[in-house]
């Protein structure tokens, strides 16, 4: 007997939410084929059979969480007797048991007292975000004390808020239960078919991941967000007079596109927009490279690929690039590598609506652009009044990496270069022309 296990999925990745499975005890299935799909991150991550043979046993059920290295799957090889396992009876070795984090400093009795203890059947942590587990490790958190709230005892950053706070009632003396487990406050449930028709629809594992991300981005980070508006009356006229010539190449020449190739500049001269905060060693790392990441609304949520290395390529190319893993991302089609190193992320909701709004960092990122819809307004320039097309721009950023002079700077600058567009940009020279054919071929 074989055991199948999550294998290695990414840098930073270590469960996932299990959101179908393909197979049933006793089907024939070949190496490589697919047993189960696993939703991580965002991206969806098909799990392959590792040898061809006959499934003996699933030992997990769709919307269960697993851990990398977990069994999910029992297989038979070809040619050997599938026998009935019962718990034990693979060839899996035992799992090592895992080192717990360091025991906290700020009250190690009140742990002692703690009765709940988190029991591991597999010999992994207990589930929780790498976020969290962060946070545990800086603070000398023993996860196996915390009770996770979510589904399969995961633990949120709400949960560990808990537990820190109920070590501190113990530690002060307080007359707080030492055997009670940890309770996270959630809001009182409300039967609102009292007042008229309802209907329920659960969370999908997307939209779960969606909000943990969202929630630890805003718990975590200072924000602080810039609005200001440019006049794009120029750059529509550039668009408008290079978008055939494109379209002739298989491009679509979209403002997304051309703003992303001018933010390089400005990133380039502000670095610290392009960086992350080290919160371990107490560095900020300045990124050399330019990976985008582009917000993109699809029918399961909103789903941000990465577009690497912005910087070392033509606009032409770049938004081919651009149409190609937006298309993929409404497919869900991309890998877990394409939504991971971005260092600055673009949101644009100008083909929606709306004006301004208050776009959160995508973590580790420490800034995110905002765009919102252009609108014709009446705009005085030169002690004269008239109509240009303006474009709503809205900078969030990280007040521990970015203070609110360079916010200003950046926004700045972005509008002057949006209102005063480099038209050599838009131009592709022939070896270009060149240098991408061969590429295509």
């Amino acid at each position: 007997m074989v055991d199948v296990k999550i294998p290695f999925l990414a840098e930073g990745v270590e469960s996932g939410v299990v959101v179908s499975i393909l197979v049933k005890e006793g089907a024939q299935v070949k190496k490589d084929d697919t047993l189960l799909e696993l939703e991580t991150n965002k991206a969806t991550a098909p799990i392959p059979a590792t040898i061809s043979g006959t499934v003996t046993k699933v030992h997990v059920k769709e919307g269960d969480e697993v851990s990398v290295g977990q069994v999910v799957v029992t297989l038979a090889e070809s040619g050997e007797t599938p026998k009935a396992l019962s718990s034990g009876q693979t060839k899996e070795t035992k799992a090592v048991p895992f080192q717990t984090q360091r025991q906290p400093a700020i009250s190690s009795s009140a742990l002692q007292q703690d009765e709940y203890r988190y029991e591991s059947k597999s010999g992994f942590p207990p589930p929780a975000s790498p976020a969290v587990r962060k946070l545990a490790q800086q603070f000398g958190i023993d996860l196996t004390r915390v009770k996770g709230s979510e589904q399969g005892g995961r633990i949120t950053l709400q949960d560990v808020k808990a537990y820190v706070e109920r070590l501190q009632a113990v530690a002060s003396g307080t007359k707080q239960s030492v055997s009670s487990s940890p309770q996270v406050v959630k809001s009182t449930s409300i039967d609102f078919s009292k007042w008229g028709p309802v209907s329920k629809k659960a969370l999908t594992p997307l939209r779960k991941t969606i909000g943990q991300k969202m929630q630890e981005s805003w718990s975590t980070i200072p924000h602080v967000t810039q609005f200001d508006e440019a006049d794009i009356s120029g750059l529509l006229e550039m668009r408008k007079k290079y978008s055939a010539s494109y379209e002739q190449k298989g491009a679509r020449l979209t403002v997304t596109g051309i703003i992303l190739k001018i933010l390089v500049q400005i990133l380039k001269k502000y670095p610290k927009f392009n960086s992350s905060l080290d919160e371990n060693s107490n560095e900020i790392v300045e990124k050399k490279y330019y990976h985008f990441g582009v917000a993109v609304d699809t029918e399961q949520g909103l789903i941000v690929p990465v577009i690497k290395n912005v910087d070392q390529k033509n606009l032409l190319q770049f938004s081919i690039e651009l149409a190609e893993i937006a298309e993929r991302t409404r497919q869900r089609k991309l890998s877990i590598e394409e939504m991971q190193g971005g260092s600055f992320t673009v949101s644009n909701l100008g083909s929606i609506g709306g004006a301004h709004f208050t776009p959160i960092v995508n973590r580790p990122e420490v800034a995110i652009l905002g765009l919102g819809r252009g609108t014709l307004k009446p705009i005085v320039k030169n002690g004269k009044v008239q109509t240009s097309m303006m474009l709503p721009v809205c900078l969030s950023y990280d007040h521990r990496v970015i203070d609110g002079a360079d916010g200003a700077r950046f926004i700045q600058e972005l509008v002057q270069l949006l209102e005063n567009v480099d038209e050599t940009i838009f131009k592709i020279t022939e070896s270009e022309q060149k240098s991408m054919g061969k590429k295509s071929k």
